[in-house]
């Protein structure tokens, strides 16, 4: 089967760069989308933005390539479209509360059809044609509670939880959808799973048991939940709890603890760093009580001593500060605004939610970043009389480097050159 890829030419703030290059879940999503779809397609074609679809008749899978979703959503829309044989586009209902509480916010992919939402996901037998009909699959959610807090805390909400799914697609319109990807239809999606067939395969929690009995360890520390790549340093002193992966080369030192995430290859987690429902991306340092919780860190990043990431986005080739704090809370009340697709402040449907930075950032130590607060790549922000509290989205050209004179040894990776005008 041909696989036809659209690109989406537009770059995510404040990574600026396009989304299929991105990681999700520690793998660029361009691999991501190719893994799922495997099974289905033996040829590819890129289709660039405005360009024609190629002529054919053969059956194909046609995307674009902001899209993220899994092999078991692949798995069932294939399956239903195969017994239908005829044009159908990936949709949603709004009465799908994973989709209507993580995916449509802040979000400009989605075509509205009615009470539908139209993806950019087709499937053509015999070739593209006008008006596929549009194919509902369930997402299978489920309610999970992530924080137990007080009332007011919750606010008209009541208790807070995120809408887990059993088969995962979404557009990644921005750092926000990073977030939901990895944290609310990934590391949570993983621990539903294994629970659910804790409860309902009793061969698989035998296996799980046994094992445990074997190793001396507790359920949730027995290497059937926990997969450790080669080469690996663990303190004996470091708590991992599953579902856990990690990769090869990674030490982990005394007092670590590290529960339900997924760790990258060459990754350092150095004495007493807390690791919640977080990815850590490959070449990744944390040097010791360094803490995460509902973070993505993306490849050969540091985060220093003492600082603490709450639901955040942090880019490639970063460094943050020590004793730097992102905050989660809104302490007035209000709805949380973040980017969305178009790079406008919408309001995010989360209760909680932490900030972003982009790739190559240098951020000084003891900085508080408020909630939903973006830094844009390429940024240097030191700590100063006149900053240390982030309390509005930073541009590249407020970058401190621009008031130094040593600015041009900054390399800039991810936006063009700017005239000496723009930067001084």
């Amino acid at each position: 089967m041909l696989k036809i890829i659209l690109q989406a030419q537009k770059k995510l703030s404040p990574f600026n760069e396009r989304a299929r290059d991105l990681r999700i879940q520690n793998t660029p999503l361009w691999l991501l989308q190719r893994d799922a779809l495997a099974p289905y397609t033996s040829r590819e074609q890129e289709v660039p933005a405005n360009a024609r679809m190629p002529i054919s008749h053969e059956p194909m899978i046609v995307y674009r390539d902001n899209l993220f979703f899994d092999p078991p959503y692949i798995r069932a829309f294939m399956e239903t479209a195969l017994r239908k044989n005829r044009p159908v586009r990936a949709a949603f209902a709004l009465d799908d509360p994973a989709f209507r509480e993580h995916a449509l916010p802040l979000s400009t992919s989605y075509t509205p059809a009615g009470n539908l939402y139209l993806a950019d996901l087709w499937y053509y037998p015999e070739g593209p044609v006008a008006d596929p009909e549009p194919l509902v699959v369930d997402l299978q959610s489920r309610e999970v509670g992530y924080y137990h807090v007080p009332s007011y805390m919750a606010g008209q909400r009541g208790n807070l939880i995120f809408h887990v799914p059993q088969r995962a697609m979404m557009s990644i319109d921005c750092w926000t959808h990073i977030f939901i990807a990895d944290v609310v239809f990934g590391l949570f999606k993983r621990a539903n799973r294994v629970e659910l067939q804790l409860n309902n395969d009793l061969a698989f929690k035998l296996k799980v048991l046994g094992k445990a009995v074997y190793e001396g360890r507790q359920v949730l520390e027995c290497s059937e939940l926990v997969t450790i790549g080669k080469n690996c340093v663990i303190d004996p002193h470091a708590i991992i709890h599953g579902p856990t992966t990690i990769g090869d080369n990674v030490t982990v030192g005394a007092g670590a603890v590290i529960e339900n995430c997924i760790i990258g290859n060459d990754v350092n987690v150095s004495q007493g760093c807390q690791l919640m429902l977080s990815v850590v991306g490959d070449g990744t340092f944390l040097p010791f009580r360094a803490a995460l919780f509902m973070t993505t860190i993306m490849e050969n990043s540091m985060v220093a001593q003492n600082t603490c990431l709450q639901m955040c986005v942090i880019g490639r080739n970063t460094f943050l500060g020590a004793g730097s704090t992102f905050t989660d809370y809104n302490l007035i009340p209000a709805p949380i605004r973040a980017l969305d697709g178009n790079d406008q402040l919408k309001n995010s449907n989360r209760p909680v939610l932490g900030g972003c930075v982009g790739h190559n950032c240098r951020i000084g130590a003891g900085m508080i970043i408020f909630p939903a607060r973006t830094i844009e790549s390429d940024v240097v922000l030191a700590a100063s009389r006149e900053r240390r509290v982030v309390d509005r989205d930073v541009k590249f050209a407020d970058s401190d480097h621009h008031k130094l004179k040593n600015a041009s040894q900054h390399t800039v990776l991810y936006r063009p050159q700017q005239p000496e005008s723009d930067s001084w």
